[in-house]
């Protein structure tokens, strides 16, 4: 094996050269030996020996996961088997068209129907299937039809690197205008009675700074930026009020946020401040008539509602209060009345609410005790009906008309599983695990009656950047739950799943929460007896990755399987690394080491790259995406490599990096499902259950 060009042999997996490289921050100079897997010439990465590398950790993936293939196989086949192959969405009201999307037998991605709402034929207006053939990879980012309904914007990223392609056809016709707009990442806004696209373009640093002004059949060059941001942790988004009279734009990172209102009839006028921007106060807003509505944090963390007129945007007037009680995370305008939706203890809440009587107070009854509910695509000013998504851990997804009027549910459609689903046979519990310093700590499990105790669990983790993980429904994790685990939800500090305090308790110079409230969950699942210690596999993907990381760190006996996706692993060196894409916008979440001692010592501690040490760790399997713009490719694969060189066991290791794909895996229905099997086959055989 020679230094730049490992090799797999039959008995060992490869191996990383190291190569001197150091750094030194506050006086502290850390050594790292495997920076030179990182191309240089990134985002183009065409280093000889660091893709030599990659391939070879993807063949030595081929060559341990190959006995498994019957395993993945009989998986891919099970969980292929719960999917209604040709299925489409339950059709909505938008103007004179009702629209759809459906999915054909065996076709990996959906196709975009419309109808007339006064009768007539059914209309293709986007055909995924024909857009992503012979492509490796293929993600629609966004679609935007015209207020008239003549024109379809929409726009593709081909290679996950997550910078879209926007182009334009006229539906009735199928002609696609010679408009192209590449590099996009952002909605697509018609504008100036549908003469105009508002849309956003990536940096070099993959951050949107600019709202932008597209004529439609005028050369890209010419584009007006109506707004450019100079904060470089802020990103810039643009859309509609829910009248449809205003083009909202909005800047803002983790902590803060302004926006601003120009006429989307004439989205050249001057642009309406609402109010400057104030660190750490974050604000969204919405028009009727002349009345501004404004969701924001400024005299509670778990957010207001408020009100303010036009011509003076920003005298704020409370509406709804902020309470500890209720986390308020969002609003939605209709003509007749508004919708604000929350949750209580952790549990989604949707609430109907008038303008002419704040105290009349509808809140959406739903019939079971833990569940997901929010609201679904009501894109019309108005409206009488809500559509209304909702499902449990036992329930599968099923879509409601809420009729406002009689306060009734209207179910429209369940989730259908071909190969059968009895949620009887099941049983689930939310659960409360007391944590090292005294906080509950909630768990959602679910697990088909008659498992004995102590058997295998499955828990599952994220704990970042305020997204709560809800109870949800999972068709795919029935594999599992079937084979006897408990699959369980650490609703882990970090995430808001228990309102914006929970969020701020696992975030800077309280990021350790997150790492013990997992592993206190699992230790409390244990004592339960729904467990015991090596019986239990970890997942979590992204900064959930990086909770794998810090975890299998801290208490590797716990862990008899991890599987950690596109982790964000090497968390001190990527913090330290201003020309990284996100690194400027996520220094509110994980704190700035540049400027910050305090902060550079906390990272360094916890990062899990920067933490490996000589000891036994549990099998792993590892995943990346080379295109991956948010989780470098090369933090999973120094972080590989590091534990390869340090750790003292014969456990499995396995680094699997798609060479054509980004954050997200690879793309489509069924490839991705791939890709779940594969990590199921994985867990069950180091667990030692059969399959």
């Amino acid at each position: 094996m020679t230094e730049t060009t490992p090799k797999v042999l039959d008995a060992a997996p490869p191996v990383a050269a190291r190569k001197p490289h150091s750094f030194t921050h506050h006086g502290v100079t850390i050594e790292d030996p495997y920076h030179w897997l990182r191309d240089p010439g990134y985002p183009e990465v065409t280093d000889q020996a660091v893709l030599a590398h990659l391939e070879a950790e993807n063949a030595w993936f081929e060559a341990r996961m190959k006995p498994l293939e019957p395993t993945v196989d009989m998986l891919l086949a099970e969980m292929r088997g719960r999917i209604k192959e040709a299925d489409k969405s339950v059709p909505q009201k938008d103007g004179n068209w009702l629209y759809w999307i459906e999915y054909e037998e065996g076709a990996e991605y959906k196709k975009w129907w419309r109808r007339p709402v006064a009768g007539g034929p059914d209309q293709l207006i986007l055909d995924e299937v024909a857009l992503a053939e012979g492509k490796d990879y293929f993600r629609l980012g966004a679609l935007s039809v015209s207020s008239d309904g003549r024109l379809l914007a929409w726009a593709v990223d081909d290679n996950g690197s997550e910078r879209f392609t926007a182009r334009i056809k006229v539906i009735a016709t199928g002609e696609v205008l010679p408009d192209v707009i590449p590099g996009t990442l952002s909605a697509l806004v018609w504008a100036a009675c549908d003469k105009a696209l508002v849309y956003s373009l990536a940096n070099a640093q993959w951050r949107t700074d600019n709202a932008r002004l597209h004529w439609l059949g005028t050369p890209v060059e010419s584009d007006v930026e109506l707004y450019h941001e100079d904060d470089e942790g802020f990103r810039v988004s643009a859309g509609l009020s829910a009248n449809d009279e205003w083009l909202v734009i909005a800047t803002g990172d983790h902590e803060t946020s302004e926006v601003r209102l120009v006429p989307a009839a004439d989205p050249l006028k001057a642009p309406l401040l609402v109010k400057a921007r104030q660190t750490g106060v974050e604000y969204d807003v919405d028009l009727r008539g002349e009345t501004l509505f404004i969701h924001t944090n400024d005299t509670h963390e778990n957010f207001r509602l408020a009100t303010a007129p036009l011509a003076s945007p920003g005298e704020w007037t409370t509406l709804i209060e902020g309470t500890d009680e209720f986390y308020l995370t969002g609003f939605d305008l209709f003509r007749d009345f508004y919708v604000v939706e929350g949750r209580v203890r952790g549990l989604d809440r949707i609430e109907v609410r008038y303008y002419d009587d704040p105290a009349r107070i509808e809140p959406i009854v739903f019939p079971e005790a833990s569940y997901e509910a929010s609201l679904g695509d009501n894109p019309e000013w108005a409206m009488d009906k809500l559509r209304i998504s909702y499902e449990s851990m036992t329930s599968p997804a099923s879509v409601y008309d809420y009729h406002v009027g009689e306060q009734r549910l209207e179910l429209l459609k369940t989730q259908e599983i071909p190969s059968g689903y009895d949620a009887s046979l099941y049983e689930t519990a939310r659960l409360e695990v007391t944590a090292r310093d005294g906080t509950a700590v909630p768990v959602s499990i679910v697990w088909r009656k008659g498992r004995p105790q102590n058997g295998p669990l499955y828990l599952y983790g994220y704990g970042a950047y305020g997204i709560a993980i809800g109870p949800g429904f999972s068709t795919t994790r029935l594999s599992l739950v079937d084979r006897g685990f408990a699959y369980a939800i650490a609703h882990i500090r970090g995430g808001d799943d228990l309102g914006r305090r929970w969020y701020k308790a696992g975030k800077l110079e309280q990021r350790t929460n997150t790492f013990n409230d997992f592993v206190d969950v699992a230790k409390g699942l244990i004592a339960e007896g729904f467990t015991e210690a090596g019986r239990i596999a970890i997942a979590g993907g992204s900064a959930g990755g990086e909770l794998m990381g810090a975890v299998i760190n801290s208490d590797p006996e716990l862990w008899g399987a991890v599987a950690a996706h596109v982790p964000f692993v090497d968390v001190l060196a990527t913090m330290l690394d201003e020309e990284l894409p996100l690194t400027p916008g996520e220094w509110p979440e994980w704190g700035n080491p540049i400027e910050d001692k305090a902060a550079f010592e906390l990272i360094r501690s916890y990062s899990p790259y920067d933490q490996v040490r000589a000891q036994a760790y549990p099998p792993m399997l590892v995943t990346a995406g080379l295109n991956d713009p948010r989780v470098t490719y090369w933090e999973p694969a120094k972080w590989v490599a590091k534990l390869r060189e340090l750790k003292t066991d014969d456990n499995e290791l396995l680094l699997k990096t798609n060479m054509g794909a980004g954050h997200g895996g690879k793309s489509g229905r069924f490839e991705g499902l791939r890709e779940t099997a594969e990590e199921f086959a994985f867990i069950l055989a180091q667990l030692g259950v059969p399959a």
